[in-house]
């Protein structure tokens, strides 16, 4: 009978186990490549930070701060919260290290684990993993395409094609007030609820966001903040576009457009892949001009995106496609005898010092279970050692896919799979 463990993961917190684990790094690791290229130095994020950097941060309005982050009293009875989204922890380590200081923009990467107390769905967890990337203080339309191009290109290379971008504008300061009084005297003008009534006066353009049809149906006519852009703030996105185009990095302008945080400003995007049904989005992002302000630092602009590595997994899956994970390990050793045993574990560690994955077949078993496990490996060689091969100081070396097999000195192992390998 199996036994069975008493306790389970979380709801909403998802496992990573091989073999599908491989294809969880090669996203994520996948998904940054394109960042690195482009000069984006690592940063390693808190778990947890002060609750007040996210309520100021992220918006007092919005539904994460209002209703999914994980807060609670440390020992200290300090309200920290466990990190919703990446860009805030950014900024606060910009301002607290002086990086802000230093040569201009700053360009970050990080990867990891944000949670947000959500229903559990596919591809909507509560303890999500991200891919995300920020540079802080130039403002450049140059960059903003940077920033949109390295994400697209990080999608094509793992083979994704599905997707679409869709860009906006959210508008300045020059003309954010003007059309939030506008929109304001529209919605106001309307039959909402209370609660609705409340979001309209804190921030107006969360409104449009609302994903109930009668919300939607009675705001299909609001202004639209691309239509009410000054004249900077749509020279701006039009310098933006033509950049993308000038990139061969293919978009389409979507006016009502509303992020989930309320910290970005001018230019707004998000990747979307119709073949996840409701959770289409699988990353976004966009300028956050006063952010930094808002924190206590300088008057710094930004513009950096967030991207969904387990979104990016099942769009992948919906096409039909698969990351390219590499096998665990390049060479498996198969030992016939507690002498060759002690042989191979010296060649295993030779070859994993030359940079080859390396995994034997440990507890004895006999030949053919251990042959089974080689092939399961997903190894490109096995090497084979026996009594008689060691007397005459040989390995047995096979090549999984053709069922070649040829002995060849030991002291020369390294050597051959090294070019073997390399061929």
């Amino acid at each position: 009978m199996t036994k069975t463990s008493s306790f389970s993961a979380p709801k909403g917190v998802p496992d990573y186990v091989p073999p599908g684990s491989a294809e969880f790094v090669a996203v994520r690791d996948g998904l940054l490549r394109a960042a690195r290229l482009a000069g984006y130095g690592h940063i390693e994020l808190p778990v947890f930070e002060d609750t007040g950097l996210f309520a100021r941060g992220v918006g007092e309005s919005t539904d994460v701060v209002t209703k999914e982050m994980y807060t609670f009293p440390d020992r200290g009875d300090r309200s920290v919260t466990l990190r919703p989204e990446g860009t805030a922890g950014v900024m606060r380590a910009v301002i607290e290290h002086g990086l802000d200081r230093g040569q201009l923009p700053v360009k970050l990467c990080y990867a990891g684990p944000f949670f947000r107390y959500e229903r559990p769905q596919a591809g909507r967890y509560r303890q999500l993993q991200q891919v995300g990337i920020e540079a802080i203080g130039v403002d450049d339309p140059a960059l903003d395409a940077e920033v949109i191009a390295i994400a697209d290109a990080g999608f094509r290379g793992l083979g994704l094609d599905g997707f679409r971008l869709e860009v906006t504008s959210l508008g300045d300061e020059t003309c954010r007030p003007q059309y939030r009084e506008l929109l304001q005297e529209f919605l106001f003008g309307l039959p909402l609820d209370e609660e609705t009534k409340r979001r309209a006066q804190l921030n107006p353009l969360r409104v449009l966001d609302d994903k109930r049809p009668e919300v939607r149906a009675i705001t299909a006519d609001a202004p639209l903040m691309i239509d009410h852009l000054s004249e900077s703030a749509k020279a701006h996105f039009e310098q933006v576009l033509g950049h993308l185009e000038a990139l061969g990095v293919p978009y389409v302008v979507n006016p009502r457009m509303v992020r989930g945080l309320d910290y970005y400003t001018k230019t707004t995007f998000e990747f979307v892949h119709d073949g996840l049904g409701a959770q289409s989005g699988i990353g976004g992002g966009g300028r956050y001009d006063g952010l930094m302000a808002e924190l206590g630092g300088q008057p710094l602009s930004g513009i950096g995106f967030g991207l969904g590595v387990d979104r990016t997994m099942l769009a992948l899956a919906a096409e039909g496609r698969s990351a390219d994970s590499p096998a665990r390990c390049e060479v498996f050793g198969v030992p016939l005898g507690d002498a060759a045993k002690q042989r191979l574990v010296v060649v295993a560690a030779q070859l994993r010092a030359a940079g080859i994955r390396v995994d034997l077949a440990y507890g004895g078993r006999g030949v053919k279970g251990a042959m089974k496990a080689a092939d399961r490996s997903g190894a490109r060689f096995t090497l084979v050692l026996g009594d008689r091969d060691l007397a005459e100081n040989t390995v047995g070396l096979k090549d999984m896919a053709t069922g070649d097999q040829r002995q060849i000195p030991l002291p020369e192992v390294v050597g051959v799979i090294r070019e073997s390998l390399s061929g």
